[in-house]
């Protein structure tokens, strides 16, 4: 059962970026709610959206719901970091669902590092069977663990960090990768950032093509701001984008080999979504490169 939010110098701040998305929203406020969240402040930043979120704050109030004018969800998370006073920050997306012990296990690994990373599974949101995009978001979708201990970098979806890294190296900057741009300005900066699997999250997979295909684009077009503009990094992305045919090739067996898949049917429609994607993104970034825009 939950607690309820009664200090007035809460030791833990949810911060929540949102726009235009209420039933998400209530979904993950509701998670949160069968979590421990004693001295704990959540904070929902609403980027002002065209829908009414009253009944939401009907239901929640001991929610704090803020409006912040100026779009995106770096804004967003800056602004629920500044309207707090929390010395530890847990950063989670409107549309993702927590699981019942995630704050008590933030809590327990707090101290392990200065930034920490945690799981997110992917679940449907429609009856089987699945598309060729969710079965494909159930292979490949949010492989926390692979950004961390591979790549450098940790997603805003699920991520603990405290109040004194945030002061340090400055806010989230909006019109890039903003999660990833600032994990790694963070780990440039010498803070420690770690893997944790007993932190979990949950997020909806992309229901079909032009869902997928949005967050690619918005995707690709975030990482080519952090790849850079100079001849150079333009050639470094035209070969990249060219290897993506080949990457569907190489990354194949993994679909093949998923216990992640119920059917034949849905490894057909995850290989043909990975081949598709991959031709896709290999255009815009050769678009790109060339001056264009996606």
């Amino acid at each position: 059962m939950s607690t309820a939010l009664t200090d007035p110098a809460p030791v833990d701040a949810v911060i929540i970026p949102h726009y235009n998305d209420p039933p998400r929203l209530e979904r993950c406020l509701r998670a949160l709610m069968e979590n421990d969240i004693a001295n704990t402040e959540i904070v929902v930043v609403d980027n002002a959206s065209p829908v009414s979120l009253d009944r939401v704050r009907r239901a929640f109030p001991d929610v704090r719901f803020i409006t912040e004018t100026k779009k995106g969800a770096a804004h967003a998370r800056n602004r629920g970091v500044a309207e707090t006073t929390a010395q530890r920050l847990f950063f989670i997306d409107a549309d993702c669902v927590p699981a019942s012990d995630w704050l008590t296990i933030g809590r327990e690994i707090a101290n392990l590092a200065d930034l920490i990373g945690g799981r997110v599974d992917v679940f449907d949101e429609t009856p089987p069977p699945r598309s060729g995009a969710e079965a494909f978001e159930a292979v490949f979708a949010f492989n926390f663990r692979r950004y961390i201990e591979v790549q450098g970098f940790s997603g805003a979806g699920n991520l603990l960090t405290r109040r004194d890294v945030f002061d340090a190296i400055g806010g989230f900057i909006n019109g890039v990768s903003e999660d990833q741009e600032w994990t790694m300005r963070a780990v440039s900066c010498g803070y420690s950032l770690i893997y944790e699997d007993r932190l979990r999250v949950s997020h909806p997979s992309r229901r079909d093509w032009p869902a997928l295909k949005a967050k690619w684009r918005r995707t690709t077009q975030e990482a080519y701001q952090l790849n850079g503009g100079g001849l150079a990094a333009r050639l470094r992305w035209v070969l990249r984008g060219l290897a993506m045919p080949a990457s569907a090739v190489v990354h194949t067996p993994k679909v093949m080999s998923s216990d992640k898949l119920a059917s034949t049917g849905e490894v057909v429609r995850a290989i043909s979504t990975l081949f598709r994607l991959r031709c896709q993104r290999m255009v815009w970034m050769l678009r790109q490169a060339a001056g264009g825009t996606i």
